[in-house]
């Protein structure tokens, strides 16, 4: 054990991710922070005013701690998970969180996959809301034994967000940009209301839930939504069943080729984002225009189940298939096989022609089409190329009438 006074200012955010919700030309180094909770001050009469709820704020200063992440023996101190533990993640996160802002088709990275699962896995546990959370799992208080299940927890989503459909939504034809929390990872499930038990205090809907979303902003303009595939393929089952295959830690399959780019977001849109991003807070959310930390100005809050018709967060299904078997060979000749819930062979439930899917599939396929018209929403890599913008007429009128044929009775 060692005491390190460096590495006791302990941001739960990084200042290197606050920086990237700047407007342009912002050089000074502060943001727009808004406290949902602030304190009351009590004047010399007893009178109570609350203090100012809204600050401009340095960065430096902003989403963090005092010897949030320190160790403690007795008088002893420890500051190793600060310099060694957050100090690698940060550092490969940061270059994760590039490459996924600036991500096009062709480009496979796949230590670029890795480390941002990791990154975002260990994200969502280092907040205040994320460490509270786990103190109610681990059922303990003590500090040190908590900040070590946070370390060698760092990967519980990583499976289970490898397998998502991801989708990386572009904000940058509304006037109105992203904001932050003080949890950056949020997770929406449209069946769980703000004030619903899974959604208070420290709590999240479980993202292994058919219908929870994760939506992680990765600048002003970016945000990763990952959505389970038995939602995507299938959002008439029941929205707070677990997924196929839920199991956190076990292997996962990433297709760089079904990542969904170049879904532009209305206004309307982003403000519907960003006021699930406050409500899921803990207490601070930030941005680099404080018009844009007021979403509910613009926004029903009664409509939560229902934001983009209930599909908000959807990828476009159209480029899905029903099935999705994986093989992998290998020189020595092995090979390995997973279904598109990541399930193995000698797995129960491996289906790999993906059958059991492909009614509700194609019905949703139809609906969507109807929703939204022929120019896709998102758009994946297939065939050596990008999918088409805009479906042809023929395959447009032919997709709604497959999915009609196949509604259940």
């Amino acid at each position: 054990m060692f005491d390190n006074r460096e590495y006791t200012n302990n941001h739960y955010v990084p200042q290197w991710y606050q920086r990237r919700f700047l407007e342009d030309g912002q050089t000074n180094g502060t943001i727009q922070l808004l406290d949902l909770t602030p304190p009351v001050f009590f004047d010399r009469s007893g009178v109570a005013h609350p203090a100012n709820e809204l600050r401009t704020h340095s960065i430096e200063k902003s989403f963090k701690e005092d010897d949030l992440y320190t160790l403690q023996n007795g008088t002893r101190r420890s500051t190793i998970i600060e310099q060694k533990f957050f100090g690698g993640i940060d550092g490969f996160g940061k270059n994760a969180v590039d490459y996924f802002t600036n991500f096009e088709h062709p480009s496979i990275d796949a230590k670029a996959a890795r480390n941002m699962v990791t990154y975002m896995s260990a994200q969502k546990l280092r907040t205040p809301k994320g460490l509270g959370w786990l103190s109610q799992l681990v059922g303990t208080d003590d500090r040190n034994i908590l900040l070590t299940r946070m370390m060698q927890l760092k990967n519980l989503y990583s499976a289970v967000w490898t397998g998502c459909i991801w989708q990386i939504a572009d904000a940058s034809q509304s006037d109105t940009k992203f904001i932050f929390s003080d949890h950056p990872v949020t997770v929406y499930n449209r069946r769980l209301l703000p004030r619903s038990h899974e959604n208070r205090g420290f709590n999240d809907p479980d993202i292994r839930y058919n219908a929870s979303h994760t939506i992680f902003p990765l600048s002003r303009e970016k945000v990763l939504i990952l959505t389970n595939k038995s939602w995507a393929k299938n959002p008439y089952q029941n929205a707070l069943q677990l997924r196929p295959n839920s199991s956190f830690f076990r292997d996962a399959v990433f297709n760089f080729l079904s990542i969904q780019t170049q879904r532009h977001l209305s206004e309307h849109e982003v403000r519907q984002i960003n006021y699930v991003i406050k409500k899921r807070a803990l207490r601070y959310v930030a941005a680099g225009n404080k018009d844009w930390l007021y979403p509910e100005r613009y926004v029903n809050g009664e409509e939560w189940g229902q934001f983009g018709s209930g599909y908000l967060f959807m990828p476009d299904p159209r480029p899905l298939s029903g099935g999705g078997q994986i093989y992998f060979g290998y020189s020595d000749g092995r090979t390995e096989a997973f279904d598109a819930d990541e399930r193995r062979p000698w797995q129960e439930g491996y289906d790999p022609d993906g059958g059991s899917n492909m009614n509700m599939l194609l019905r949703f396929k139809a609906e969507f089409a109807l929703m939204h018209g022929p120019y896709r929403r998102g758009r994946s890599f297939e065939m050596a190329t990008l999918d088409d913008e805009r479906d042809s007429d023929t395959y447009h009128q032919t997709m709604i009438e497959q999915g009609r044929l196949r509604l259940p009775e």
